[in-house]
């Protein structure tokens, strides 16, 4: 039954992106109160995955970045968890950095996610305890021990960083974790307050392909909270994980949030 679950969800997400592809260059957009860009086809995909999913599990409850929250769905056993189209700048300016992002996540922890990235042609998914995948073929993240020389997305390092390697980072915060889960980067951090659509189902195949997931502080995420936010991300080789937490906790971002939001 998991493997049902995961093709039709696989199918949704696909029909989705392939929607997002269809119209890239010729939709209307504008920006949302603080800044972030939104477009027509977020819209659009997101209605599309609210009837499809809802067709898969009609009693789970929905958070997507494109809907208004429905409170109702922190008494849901199961929460679909949506970004439409995570990395809209991306998107917008023609670039494959972006994909269509779909958790399933059940008393907090997600058991299933897809993200689709079409311009990218890949599929990735995962099934909590059974592994993680991309265009079907089982990825793994590679061993480190030592900070120093790890491979972080980004388009360039700060100075106090200069020990890192950049390496290609995709507008999507989610496949910037999938490449960790690949092997193909060491380590993704965040330190700002961010939203559990954009990471959940990524961090789900993170997890399963054996690397470490917490907060910008180390400590574990949960999901279909309240307030659906987490402070920050830190997705590593476990090898690594706690000296990025301990480099993390010396910058100015992370002692603002201990000091309070």
């Amino acid at each position: 039954m998991p493997d049902a679950l995961l093709a039709r969800v696989s199918a949704a997400a696909e029909e989705a992106a392939a929607l997002a592809l269809g119209c890239a260059g010729k939709v209307k957009r504008w920006e949302k109160p603080g800044g972030e860009p939104v477009c027509q086809a977020d819209l659009d995909v997101d209605r599309l995955l609210r009837h499809r999913l809802g067709e898969i599990d009609p009693q789970a409850g929905w958070l997507s970045e494109e809907s208004v929250d429905d409170k109702s769905r922190l008494a849901a056993e199961r929460v679909w968890v949506v970004d439409p189209i995570d990395g809209t700048r991306d998107y917008l300016r023609g670039r494959p950095g972006w994909a269509v992002s779909i958790a399933l996540v059940e008393d907090g922890r997600p058991v299933l996610g897809v993200l689709a990235a079409p311009a990218r042609g890949e599929c990735w998914t995962a099934l909590s305890g059974e592994g993680a995948w991309r265009n079907g073929e089982a990825i793994r993240v590679l061993p480190r021990d030592v900070l120093e020389g790890a491979r972080v997305p980004a388009d360039q390092l700060p100075r106090r960083d200069r020990d890192l390697v950049p390496v290609h980072k995709p507008n999507s915060i989610a496949l910037r974790v999938a490449l960790v889960a690949a092997g193909e980067a060491d380590l993704v951090a965040t330190m700002r307050w961010g939203h559990e659509w954009d990471i959940a189902a990524a961090v789900l195949l993170a997890e399963e392909a054996g690397a470490r997931v917490t907060d910008a502080l180390g400590a574990p995420l949960a999901f279909n909270t309240e307030s659906a936010e987490a402070f920050g991300l830190l997705v590593s080789t476990p090898g690594i994980h706690g000296a990025a937490v301990a480099r993390l906790a010396g910058y100015t971002a992370v002692a603002e949030r201990l000091a309070g939001r």
